[in-house]
């Protein structure tokens, strides 16, 4: 009997994202609290940029725009803003954040670490560029294994694919 696989990796749409960025700058136009105040979010390649003349609007924006990425089914995780404090930039303050995609190396280690320890025996684990391939002879222990990897706290979002 051939062995069952399923890839973990992690994506996001980037149609979403941008249905998410300009459904955003479309709040933020018509909001009433925004007028005046110079603010905005853009999308320019892998990068959003929430701009506004104080950190406590552009922080605003921030939720606004995780609100419209949640619900446009964007995973939270693949957006990284670092320390998440807006940094001041001329007379504005700016909030960048960078779009993830793929696994980090060191991402797909401690994942192929938790299933190697914690996961059910006869599982084996390989990492291929920036996904992880798992597999295994029974379909149960891979049910086991990706309810393992749900609960495991990773900074990027999992989604699994090829699941056969």
């Amino acid at each position: 009997m051939a062995d069952s696989s399923f890839d973990v990796v992690s994506e996001y749409d980037s149609q979403e994202v941008d249905n998410a960025v300009n459904q955003t700058a479309k709040e933020i136009n018509q909001r009433y609290d925004f007028k005046g105040v110079g603010a905005s979010v853009t999308l320019s390649g892998e990068t959003i940029t929430m701009v506004a003349n104080s950190p406590e609007r552009v922080l605003a924006i921030y939720d606004v725009l995780q609100s419209k990425m949640f619900r446009r089914g964007v995973p939270l995780k693949s957006l990284d803003v670092g320390d998440g404090e807006p940094k001041p930039s001329g007379k504005e303050f700016q909030l960048a954040g960078a779009l993830k995609k793929g696994l980090s190396q060191d991402n797909a280690k401690k994942l192929a670490k938790i299933v190697r320890d914690d996961g059910p025996k006869g599982v084996k684990v390989q990492i291929q560029g920036d996904e992880l391939r798992v597999s295994s002879k029974k379909r149960d222990s891979l049910q086991e294994v990706i309810a393992l990897l749900k609960d495991a706290d990773v900074d990027c979002a999992l989604q699994f694919t090829n699941y056969r």
